[in-house]
């Protein structure tokens, strides 16, 4: 079984939080039993979330040895140029080493399909905002927030849109479907 679900914003990818009080995890969205998270996305990042009861599954889509692709939609701060999104396409310089090249361009507006975050990202009158489509192979800890500020970009919103050849199409935060396998 494979499961496609849009997480939302401040959910763990997580079925269980020790915390006190705790987090929204996995458990409050009514998955089916015995499936587990083939990977992770960030309580403050939103969108597609694959979860699976086969473990070999899992670890062929979460492992970096198999380079499945992830596709963000990036709202960053700041007006984003070329030269920025030919530095993400090259690969940027992180701590941790070199990213390897990504896929990236810059939208000309908020895609029609962005459901409101809740809550909302800050708004400041005085900063502008772009919209950039981010395509990466690896999966370096926090590795898209780092790459955009790193050409400085600081991300406000994270959304994942696709893994490999699942996409998250149409499907509202909070709520799962089943994939073909």
């Amino acid at each position: 079984m494979l499961i496609a679900f849009n997480k939302p914003y401040g959910v763990l990818s997580q079925f269980t939080d020790a915390t006190v009080p705790p987090r929204p995890t996995l458990a409050d969205f009514g998955l089916p039993a015995d499936i587990y998270p083939a990977g992770r996305l960030d309580a403050d990042s939103e969108g597609l979330l694959l979860l699976s009861d086969d473990g070999p599954r899992i670890a062929q889509i979460s492992s970096p040895k198999f380079k499945w692709p992830k596709t963000y939609l990036v709202q960053v701060e700041g007006q984003a140029d070329d030269a920025q999104i030919e530095t993400l396409r090259k690969g940027v310089e992180l701590v941790d080493g070199l990213t390897a090249p990504a896929q990236a361009s810059l939208l000309q507006s908020v895609p029609d399909w962005l459901w409101p975050r809740d809550p909302p990202v800050r708004f400041r009158k005085s900063v502008p905002e772009s919209y950039i489509e981010l395509t990466i192979r690896e999966g370096r800890n926090r590795q898209v927030r780092r790459m955009t500020a790193a050409v400085g970009l600081p991300t406000l919103r994270l959304v994942r849109i696709s893994i490999g050849p699942h996409r998250l199409d149409g499907l509202a935060p909070g709520v799962w479907r089943e994939e073909k396998l």
